[in-house]
């Protein structure tokens, strides 16, 4: 399970999310820094152990790395709520609180999240009743 990421290293996977495409060094600095004062090799410290923890790979451009995101943030954020709720010793009671928490625009979300769970997740087959003769149920 995913430990939740520092606020640098959510900064910069944010950028990497958002992105989309390889990106190095440099471009995520220029773009921080229209946010906060940050040096260079910080950023590249920060990009080096998010590479060592798994969560972005590189490969050489020329003199650079470039950067990109092994999952998404969808998959991030999932993980980080199935592992509190996995900690939480009654999780019904969880989800009932957390649901409680919802705006109204994120309890629609999950009402949508689960029409698509559901409609892509085949049901499984319901036990077949013992027949009677010519194939009609019993009564």
């Amino acid at each position: 399970m995913p430990r939740p990421l520092g606020e640098l290293e959510d900064a910069v996977m944010t950028r990497v999310w958002q992105w989309n495409r390889p990106v190095t060094v440099r471009e995520v600095l220029e773009d921080l820094q229209q946010e906060r004062s940050i040096a260079y090799t910080t950023v590249m410290t920060v990009m080096d152990n998010l590479h060592q923890k798994g969560w972005v790979r590189r490969e050489v451009e020329g003199r650079a790395y470039r950067y990109t995101a092994v999952s998404t943030r969808a998959a991030y954020s999932a993980a980080l709520m199935n592992q509190a709720w996995a900690q939480s010793d009654n999780p019904a009671a969880a989800l009932v609180a957390f649901f409680g928490m919802m705006s109204p625009e994120q309890r629609e979300s999950l009402n949508d999240a689960i029409r698509i769970v559901q409609r892509d997740t085949p049901l499984p087959a319901a036990p077949r009743e013992a027949e009677g003769g010519e194939g009609t149920p019993r009564p």
